[in-house]
């Protein structure tokens, strides 16, 4: 008989009777009754009262009673931890017992007893069992070190379990170097202060490729993880990690496969992108990639997924690959779709006809998402293979002949992109568009539609009449389709305005009075405050030149693809994010990035070479995207309220302007026009924005600014004077210089240049200053940084090492950035997430800092410190002490909390800071003592 009838025993009194048969002499009887007291926990039955008489069964020679013992004890250890005291003996006994079996057992049962009164018992065995003579008591124990970390790192560290773990490495069976590597991984994912004791090295690589070859694939799975992690020091070594893990590309399991891709991709950006081997690694890529597709539908999503992240990282790999892509009768939906996106991905001008007929026969599919998704593919496939772009359309044409309602609508909207993408091209098909006006029924299409007519109002002889229809219901209708059908009208009344008044006076009415929307309203207010004061202005904003749409809308943006190919095979890779937006507790500062591009020699050497080398070289252009068809409202917010830009106004007048351009013009647009139909003044001190100021993010606070330093004294820069300050300005950090030649010639070529910092500081745009700069004179200038560059760790964390170039010499210098510009405005933590991740700190993390002579309340605290995005989460006064409970975040993901006591008419403040990084408690204490005294 099995052992299913354990779980259908509810006898009354059971409790008693188990208790009796666990004090039985017979051992078979005693066997019994474990299997039942577990059968019933199991069951979530509380035998909890048992636990004694269970302890008292674990001194047997019986492995299968032993075991069930071992479990009882992991499972009400926490709840009775001074009865788990009772067993310590045991499991020092059974660690020293002659079967190994037992004493991996023992080991693993007691890195699973999460109680700290037992944990010091438990060093000696568990480090006997570390140096243990049986493979499998070694591996076994290696994971237990990783648990006992978890539950009390610093005895971990002062046991010297961490050097025990590291020279695990180094030993002569694959799988304790595997869980030896899986423990280590484990350990530096949750304490990055492990990581001077576990680094690893050129040797300790070497050593894990070795053992690459004999492990269990989920051994091989952790050796390569590891792998992924490190640096190597040059290309060469990069190449040579390569051609080792290249073997486990045809492995069988797909874990296995997707960690080969992912070591391989990542130490290919260290290589020469033109030569052989890299064009071999490419070919040699694809097949399993392939291979992964004919696997299980869930295993195929998730190659899918990472293939995804591939092809944008590199189409090259999968560009002769288009047919598997294509999609299977019984694929699932979630995988149809998945396909269907990479093979816009990789569509081209080779492979465009090929493409276009398998989207057009998608899309007389039964699966309304699927054929939803295939047209839209279609629209996409227009806009990024200009060449194919009328066949294109021509296909959209020949849909909309179907009159499949759903069909018909999906083709309008994205023939509106193809119109945005190729102005005055197509527009001859707006009169078999305009016979299927009356079937639109979704929001997306009407409003897409309503642009269209809109737009081309000057060729459409009833537009007034199309849109009358739709006014019609206006009420009734989506908030996308009310906004663009404001839009719409306005437009036709500035291109056709005698006949069309009173259609702009009642859609304007109907948006202003009788809308409850309050983007409806605003944008109804601010159209008739243009055309009722200046309607040429109106002209210029309403019908600006719309940006060309951009061919993909959709890619992930670089910095997070760089930092998503590091997670290949992880579920980062599946969902598209980054661990630490959906892992709780996850580590912000442990960011992963690619290793820098290479060519033989020092890494370290050659970046401080290219500071000179690569200074004055100009910035790639980077395109501009426009917001697609997936995010519609932006879309059509942006393209009929954003006026055109300085320069855009410049090429659209052929210059610049030769009259001064009147600033207040667009503020006014709330001016006393909107307060007479609110019906009343503008409050004072508002500058002329009506009190709508903060509405439109124009705040009249101001965060703190650090005095110009002298950077570069002119006696140094051989004439050379640099002086700056750093500011945090429009979510943005800007570096302020100002440039004075006090040499007798003049200086030109500027540029600047800055060496890897802790916090990946770069400059955004090359260096942009007056030049020749004449002698005796000074140029300032604003220069934007962003924070995606290589990140190194200095001393002090906030040290920014720069070199500044003209055509005089290279000028080096060395300065400390105020911590402060590095916080976020996305500072502000819910109360919940903050009192949880104050408790999940560990307690010897916090500090206590006193700020001295602060002559300011709680409340100008509070304004203060949020100007320079410190937010006060909660507030509570105690006996009369103001607490304030406060968050912030820095660029690279760290969180800092603080509680800052404040003690009236005391005039010294008491800041207590928590956060998992500790490096950067100075400069936080540093950045709060100087906000608060300026």
């Amino acid at each position: 008989m099995t052992d299913s009838k354990y779980f259908t025993t509810t006898k009354k009194g059971e409790i008693f009777e188990l208790k009796s048969e666990l004090q039985s002499e017979k051992r078979e009887k005693k066997k019994e009754a474990v299997k039942k007291v577990i059968a019933s926990m199991t069951v979530g039955k509380d035998v909890s009262a048992l636990f004694p008489d269970v302890v008292n069964c674990i001194q047997t020679d019986n492995l299968e009673l032993k075991k069930l013992v071992y479990l009882y004890l992991m499972n009400y250890a926490k709840s009775q931890p001074d009865m788990a005291i009772l067993a310590v003996n045991t499991f020092v006994k059974d660690c020293e017992d002659s079967n190994p079996l037992i004493r991996a057992l023992a080991v693993r049962t007691m890195g699973c007893i999460r109680v700290d009164k037992i944990i010091d018992y438990l060093c000696q065995p568990l480090r006997n069992c570390l140096k243990d003579e049986d493979p499998y008591v070694r591996k076994t124990a290696a994971v237990c070190v990783a648990k006992l970390y978890d539950i009390n790192a610093q005895l971990v560290e002062d046991q010297g379990f961490l050097d025990l773990l590291r020279d695990m490495l180094s030993d002569s069976n694959p799988m304790v170097v595997a869980n030896a590597v899986a423990a280590i991984s484990e350990i530096l994912e949750s304490s990055p202060t492990a990581q001077q004791v576990l680094e690893m090295n050129a040797s300790t690589i070497n050593k894990l490729l070795t053992a690459l070859n004999e492990c269990t694939e989920w051994g091989q799975v952790f050796i390569l993880d590891a792998i992924s992690n490190y640096t190597p020091k040059d290309d060469k070594e990069a190449q040579s990690i390569c051609e080792r893990v290249t073997p486990r590309l045809a492995h069988a399991n797909a874990a296995v496969v997707l960690s080969a891709v992912k070591v391989i991709m990542k130490f290919m950006e260290m290589l020469d992108g033109t030569s052989e081997y890299v064009l071999t690694l490419v070919k040699k890529l694809a097949p399993p990639l392939v291979t992964l597709l004919s696997a299980e539908a869930e295993i195929q999503y998730v190659a899918l997924r990472n293939i995804n992240l591939i092809v944008q990282k590199r189409s090259d790999i999968l560009k002769n690959e288009m047919k598997v892509f294509f999609v299977k009768y019984n694929d699932p939906i979630y995988v149809k779709l998945e396909k269907l996106d990479i093979m816009i991905r990789l569509t081209s001008q080779a492979n465009i006809a090929q493409v276009l007929a398998e989207l057009k026969e998608y899309s007389t599919e039964v699966d309304v998402d699927f054929v939803r998704k295939s047209v839209r593919a279609i629209g996409r496939c227009a806009i990024k293979v200009e060449p194919a772009a009328e066949k294109c359309v021509s296909t959209l044409l020949d849909l909309i002949q179907t009159k499949v309602n759903y069909v018909v609508q999906e083709a309008i909207v994205v023939i509106k992109d193809i119109f945005r993408k190729y102005p005055n091209k197509y527009e001859s098909i707006i009169a078999t568009l305009c016979e299927n006006l009356d079937t639109l029924d979704e929001p997306e299409a009407r409003a897409s539609m309503i642009w269209i007519i809109g737009e081309y109002a000057e060729r459409i002889d009833n537009a007034d009449e199309l849109l009358e229809s739709f006014l019609e219901g206006f009420q009734d209708e989506n908030s996308q389709v009310q906004l663009q059908l404001l839009t719409a009208i306005v437009k036709l009344f500035l291109k056709r305005p005698t006949d069309t008044q009173e259609l702009v006076q009642q859609v304007l009415s109907l948006a202003t009075q009788d809308s409850d929307n309050p983007d409806l309203r605003d944008r109804g207010y601010i159209y008739w405050r243009l055309l009722s004061t200046d309607p040429a202005a109106a002209k210029e904003v309403v019908l600006a030149e719309k940006p060309l749409i951009s061919e993909e809308t959709d890619l992930i943006e670089p910095t997070l693809l760089d930092e998503l190919i590091c997670h290949i095979s992880s579920l980062a890779s599946v969902y598209h994010k980054p661990p630490n937006s959906f892992v709780e507790g996850r580590q912000g500062g442990l960011r992963r990035a690619l290793p820098p591009k290479s060519s033989s020699g020092n890494l370290a050497e050659q970046e401080t070479q290219a500071v000179v080398e690569n200074m004055g070289a100009p910035a790639a252009p980077q395109s501009t995207v426009i917001p697609g068809v997936d995010s519609l409202i932006g879309d059509l917010l942006d393209m009929d309220l954003g006026g055109p830009s300085m320069a855009q106004q410049q090429q659209m007048f052929g210059g610049p302007s030769q009259t001064p351009v009147q600033t207040s013009g667009a503020m006014d647009l709330l001016g006393e026009g909107l307060d007479s139909l609110l019906g009343g003044p503008a409050p004072a001190g508002d500058g002329g924005l009506g009190g709508l100021g903060d509405i439109f993010g124009m705040s009249q606070s101001q965060s703190y600014v650090p005095p110009q330093e002298v950077w570069i004294p002119a006696a140094k820069g051989k004439g050379l004077e640099v002086t700056g300050t750093f500011i945090r300005k429009n979510k943005q950090i800007i570096m302020d210089l100002t440039f004075s030649n006090k040499a007798m010639q003049p200086m030109a070529g500027f540029a600047i240049q800055f060496n890897k910092n802790s916090f990946g500081l770069i400059p955004a745009n090359p260096l942009q200053v007056q030049s020749p700069l004449p002698p005796n004179q000074s140029a300032s200038t604003s220069l934007v940084l962003n924070t995606t560059g290589p990140i190194q760790k200095m001393e002090p964390l906030t040290s920014l090492q720069v070199a500044v170039k003209n055509n005089i010499d290279v000028f080096y210098f060395s300065s400390n950035v105020p911590i402060h510009v590095f916080f976020t405005e996305d500072g502000e933590m819910e109360k919940r997430v903050f009192l949880a991740t104050w408790k999940d700190i560990p307690a010897q993390n916090e500090v206590q800092y006193t700020i001295s002579n602060v002559e300011h309340n709680a409340d100008t605290v509070s304004a203060k410190l949020r100007n320079n995005n410190i937010f006060t989460v909660a507030k509570r006064n105690v006996e009369g002490q103001d607490m304030l409970y406060q968050s912030l975040k820095l660029t690279n993901g760290i969180w800092v909390l603080a509680e800052l006591k404040i003690q009236p008419p005391n005039t010294n403040f008491v800041l207590s800071l928590k956060v998992r990084a500790m490096d950067v408690y100075p400069s936080i204490q540093k950045a709060y003592d100087t906000i608060l005294h300026n």
